[in-house]
């Protein structure tokens, strides 16, 4: 059976330090779950290998240079809300490891702040679904 939406396939990575990971909080202007932490990541564009995405993504959000160390996870999710297309995400998850730079937050992007957590703060985080796979992966 088909369905009308919008297909979208992503790159995150899950980088630790020191027990703690680095998770990313969605800014407003994204729409949908501002204020709420998610794995640093985003978009493939055309043509775009998942591990050069899961690179640019981080950078862009993070500041941080990474190096795609492993593929962890896909993740497929089916999500529709009122006054939105229905959409069909598809993620694909990579531990990462630093390369080089300092973490800055991204301006008037899709996330507005970064952070390293604990598993322990972490639990007290509102995250989206994504995030909370992704620290289950990291702390398991």
């Amino acid at each position: 059976m088909s369905k009308t939406g919008q297909t979208r396939v992503a790159a995150y990575g899950l980088l630790q330090r020191d027990s703690k990971i680095l998770l990313c909080r969605l800014s407003k202007n994204v729409g949908m779950n501002p204020g709420r932490w998610t794995l640093p990541g985003g978009g493939i564009d055309f043509g775009e290998d998942p591990e050069d995405a899961v690179v640019r993504e981080f950078r862009e959000e993070t500041g941080l240079n990474v190096k795609v160390e492993k593929l962890i996870g896909v993740d497929s999710l089916c999500d529709s809300m009122p006054n939105w297309p229905a959409m069909h995400s598809i993620r694909i998850i990579y531990t990462v490891s630093y390369v080089s730079g300092e973490l800055q937050y991204e301006h008037d992007g899709s996330t507005d702040l970064c952070a390293w957590h604990t598993y322990t703060d972490s639990k007290e985080l509102p995250l989206v679904d994504l995030a909370k796979r992704g620290v289950a992966l990291s702390f398991s």
